[in-house]
C-alpha cells in the first residue's frame, strides 16, 4: 500500500508546502508522475481553473511530469485512457469542491479502479477537503446533509475539512449517529500524513488536527505524531 495525505482545504495558500513537498519526495521526487483529479469542482464549472492551480502550485515545488485529468462526469470517469493514466501515477492528488458530485462520480468507474490499484502498487494518494472525505469509508455531504459511502481507503472514519471555520459546525449534524466510527477535523492549510506506519500520522501546516472520541477530544498542531 502507499502513503495517505490527507488536508482540511485552502491547500495552495502557501502553508502546505511542507507535505506536498514530502510527498513528492516520497512518490520518487521531481520526475514521479503527478496526477491531478479536479472532479469535485466540476458542478460549478471550475474543474479546469482548478486543475491549472494545482499544476502551478506543484511546478513551484519542482514536479516535472504533471497532468490534470478531465474527469468531469460518468463517461470521463470511465474513459480507458484517462485511467491509464492514473495507473501509472506515484501521486494523485484529488482537489476540494462538492464530495457529493465528487462520491457520485467517480464510484464503480475505470478512473477509481486504476486509483486503488496505484495506491496499491505504492503511490502516494492525497485529497484536500472534498477529496480527503471521499477518501474514508463515510462522508458528511453538506448538499444533501447525509452521510454517504466513500472509498474506503481510511477505514472506519469520517472526516471535516475546514474545521477551524466552517467545518466544524458539520460535527454537531452527525456524530450521535456515528457512534462506531472514528471522526477526524483538519483545519485550512492544514494536513497529516502516515508513512511506514501506517497508523502513525504527523501533522503539517498552519493548524490543528482534532479527533473526536465519544469521551474526549485530543487536537494536535504541525510537527506532532499521533496514532490513529
Amino acid at each position: 500500500m502507499g502513503i495517505l495525505l490527507l488536508e482540511g482545504g485552502c491547500e495552495f495558500q502557501g502553508k502546505m508546502e511542507a507535505p506536498d513537498k514530502k510527498a513528492l519526495a516520497l512518490a520518487g521526487g521531481k520526475n514521479a508522475k503527478v496526477v491531478i483529479i479536479p472532479t469535485a469542482a466540476a458542478p460549478d464549472n471550475n474543474s479546469k481553473r482548478a486543475g491549472n492551480t494545482a499544476l502551478e502550485w506543484f511546478r513551484t515545488l519542482g514536479a516535472r511530469n504533471i497532468l490534470a485529468l478531465p474527469i468531469i462526469d460518468k463517461e470521463s470517469a470511465n474513459d480507458p485512457e484517462l485511467s491509464a493514466e492514473l495507473d501509472r501515477a506515484n501521486l494523485i492528488y484529488i482537489l476540494g469542491g462538492f464530495p457529493g458530485y465528487l462520491g457520485h462520480t467517480l464510484t464503480e468507474s475505470r478512473c477509481l479502479d486504476a486509483l486503488w490499484r496505484a495506491f496499491e502498487k505504492g503511490a502516494v494518494l492525497a485529497g484536500s477537503s472534498a477529496g480527503a472525505m471521499v477518501l474514508c469509508e463515510w462522508y458528511f455531504d453538506p448538499v444533501s446533509k447525509k452521510i454517504k459511502k466513500g472509498f474506503g481507503i481510511l477505514k472506519d472514519v469520517i472526516l471535516i475539512p475546514h474545521h477551524d471555520t466552517l467545518g466544524r459546525s458539520w460535527h454537531s449534524l452527525y456524530f450521535d449517529k456515528i457512534s462506531d466510527i472514528r471522526c477526524i477535523g483538519i483545519d485550512e492549510q492544514t494536513g497529516m500524513m502516515n508513512q511506514a506506519d501506517r497508523h502513525r500520522w504527523t501533522v503539517y501546516g498552519k493548524g490543528g488536527v482534532t479527533l473526536y472520541f465519544k469521551t474526549s477530544i485530543l487536537s494536535y498542531k504541525a510537527g506532532q505524531t499521533f496514532r490513529f
